[in-house]
């Protein structure tokens, strides 16, 4: 996975002189340094504590949207304009299409000063870290294609926006269940209008060719007050009923919309999770995939950028890494910071190894090939 970093050019003439994100892992050797960073802690603190806040919930459901969090949601208004102007062009390549470069370019161009009219003024210096996230999380102009590493800009963009004070507790739902639900929505966009390939995918054995997140946090929508078991979410009837208020379905959804043939063989991996037998184990044991899978790899670390905001600066000796707590809500508890430990149960490991059972329709080898993957 390719990243092409934001040229320094577009950054508006004041705000030269803010925090510019820079790659950091430039060496193997550079992966134990991140996976003792504070932008990892952040980063794995978050998503664990925005799943334990959106545990129970649907998109559908009445969500409380701020000022700051629906000016967020506007640019996205701006993001669609741009492709609406720009089309996909016509050309023999069935992968690809060119006109996204163009697309790239433009959003590029405009992405700082959209930023800038979406963040409180006295934030206005960390517009351009915010906005390198962000610009780097739309897939790569050049290769045109898209992957994890891109989603990962995003969640880093999400993060930072709590980091630096512009969303607060009360924004921890409708981060997952309205601006990054939009993020991907738009994401799938950009995938199917410019013909998108996946970036470093691994076929059938990876979880998705695009995504990872959603189904952490889908999984976690999940955990409590489901509509549905783990082994009927393939079920078109689940799908159809569930996939406009549940990401983990939706994304499958989408995996039907854009794959052919039998599930299991086109989407081993996630055909597999089906045989776990709650939400909340998938949702721990897709945490540490998520770990081991991506954010342990250096061909999609290389290119992540780090700032002030998501530092690689080394976290504190003996500091745990927090876990999600799902499985049951408490509405009266107040929801804390999504990278604040306190409210969370803190752990040095996501799952443990006795987490994922298998179906009685799966055989003895592939009970063992889901238990090594979630473990």
């Amino acid at each position: 996975m390719d990243m092409i970093v934001q040229d320094p050019k577009n950054i508006p003439q004041d705000l030269i002189g803010c925090v510019q994100p820079e790659k950091r892992v430039k060496f193997e050797s550079d992966i134990q340094k991140w996976l003792r960073s504070e932008a990892y802690h952040d980063l794995i603190g978050f998503i664990n504590g925005i799943s334990t806040a959106i545990q129970g919930k649907k998109v559908s459901d009445d969500i409380y949207v701020s000022t700051e969090m629906q000016k967020l949601l506007d640019m996205f208004d701006k993001l669609n304009a741009m492709v609406d102007e720009i089309p996909p062009t016509d050309q023999p390549q069935r992968f690809g299409n060119k006109s996204f470069r163009d697309w790239s370019r433009k959003m590029n161009q405009d992405i700082f000063e959209i930023l800038r009219n979406c963040v409180p003024k006295d934030k206005c210096s960390l517009v351009v870290e915010l906005g390198f996230y962000l610009s780097e999380s739309f897939g790569n102009s050049v290769r045109i294609d898209y992957g994890t590493g891109h989603e990962l800009s995003f969640i880093f963009f999400l993060c930072s926006l709590f980091k630096g004070g512009i969303l607060e507790e009360r924004d921890n739902v409708a981060c997952a269940l309205r601006l990054f639900n939009t993020y991907l929505k738009f994401a799938r966009r950009l995938q199917k209008t410019y013909r998108m390939e996946p970036a470093g995918s691994q076929g059938v054995w990876s979880l998705d060719d695009y995504q990872f997140v959603p189904f952490i946090w889908g999984s976690a929508q999940l955990a409590a007050q489901s509509p549905t078991t783990p082994d009927k979410f393939l079920d078109e009837e689940i799908i159809n009923s569930l996939k406009d208020d549940y990401m983990f379905i939706a994304c499958i959804d989408f995996i039907k919309q854009v794959k052919k043939g039998h599930f299991a063989e086109h989407s081993y991996q996630l055909w597999s999770i089906s045989a776990v037998p709650s939400w909340s184990k998938i949702n721990s044991g897709l945490v540490k995939m998520y770990e081991k899978e991506i954010l342990s790899k250096f061909p999609i670390i290389q290119h992540v950028l780090f700032g002030n905001l998501m530092s690689f600066d080394v976290m504190k000796s003996g500091t745990m890494i927090p876990s999600a707590r799902l499985g049951f809500v408490q509405p009266s508890a107040p929801v804390k910071k999504p990278y604040v430990g306190d409210s969370l149960e803190p752990t040095t490991s996501s799952v443990d190894s006795t987490t994922v059972t298998g179906r009685k329709s799966l055989s003895a080898e592939d009970n063992a090939a889901v238990t090594k993957e979630l473990e």
